[in-house]
């Protein structure tokens, strides 16, 4: 390691020019190795860069809410990262690969929240603030050279968060246990599976996610958007692809990718 090391801002603003220009970072592990605390202080600083200009936040993502994932990562707990209103993707609608770095797609289930909710809550308790669920798609980017990171480089680079596409909203009261799920592109599937996957059963995700905004003193609102995190394992996006998922009892949500 030679020189000073960057400061937290500057590496809030190299991943954040890295996500608009848009164009691969290096890592940080020689330039400035970063704690997960501090790691979770470049997201928010990250964040707060794209709310001075204007962008408006909208809910959080969460990230290894399987098991095998966190085997695979070596950690024992689950990550998140901020939503912001420019994240949105129409349903139907297309996205630019010349936006993005190495995005993904993963399907997903999202939560509507109709009450705020933050700290230690039980399942029963998050439902009650649930007013709506639907299939989801969230498009994955992260930033880094060679799709290289730690898991530090991945919390600081918002857990890779890059767009969200909505499904129909639906009542909370459809048992959303255990749907089963087909994720295709141009109509062949890519990944099956079922929103069991998701800490076995998409709740707990949604109890996690109370919990970590609690520990970082932020409460998600009235009206916040939470995914629940992949269902699946994330197929890499090619230009001139109709991406799809069906979800048992919640119907279909997709998107264009163009270049």
């Amino acid at each position: 390691m030679s020189g000073p090391l960057l400061s937290l801002p500057e590496v809030a603003r190299e991943l954040d020019e890295a996500a608009s220009t848009p164009r691969a970072a290096e890592q940080f592990v020689e330039r400035r190795p970063l704690t997960l605390a501090e790691a979770y202080e470049v997201q928010r600083m990250l964040i707060q860069r794209r709310i001075d200009r204007g962008h408006r936040r909208i809910g959080m993502k969460m990230g290894f809410t399987s098991r095998a994932k966190m085997v695979q990562m070596g950690v024992h707990d689950m990550i998140w990262g901020r939503l912001t209103h420019d994240m949105r993707v129409d349903e139907g609608g297309e996205l630019k690969l010349s936006t993005r770095v190495h995005p993904r797609v993963e399907p997903e289930i999202a939560f509507l929240l109709r009450k705020p909710l933050s700290g230690m809550v039980s399942p029963l308790e998050a439902l009650d603030a649930v007013e709506a669920i639907a299939p989801a798609l969230e498009i994955i980017d992260s930033r880094y050279k060679a799709f290289k990171f730690s898991l530090e480089d991945v919390v600081a680079d918002n857990a890779s968060s890059s767009g969200v596409v909505l499904g129909a909203w639906h009542k909370p009261s459809i048992d959303f246990s255990n749907l089963g799920l087909i994720m295709s592109c141009n109509g062949k599937a890519q990944q099956v599976g079922t929103t069991a996957a998701i800490l076995g059963h998409p709740v707990r995700s949604l109890v996690a996610a109370a919990r970590l905004v609690a520990q970082a003193g932020e409460i998600l609102p009235e009206g916040s958007i939470v995914m629940a995190g992949g269902a699946s394992a994330a197929e890499a996006l090619v230009a001139g692809t109709w991406v799809e998922l069906e979800m048992q009892n919640l119907g279909r949500v997709g998107f264009h990718v163009t270049a």
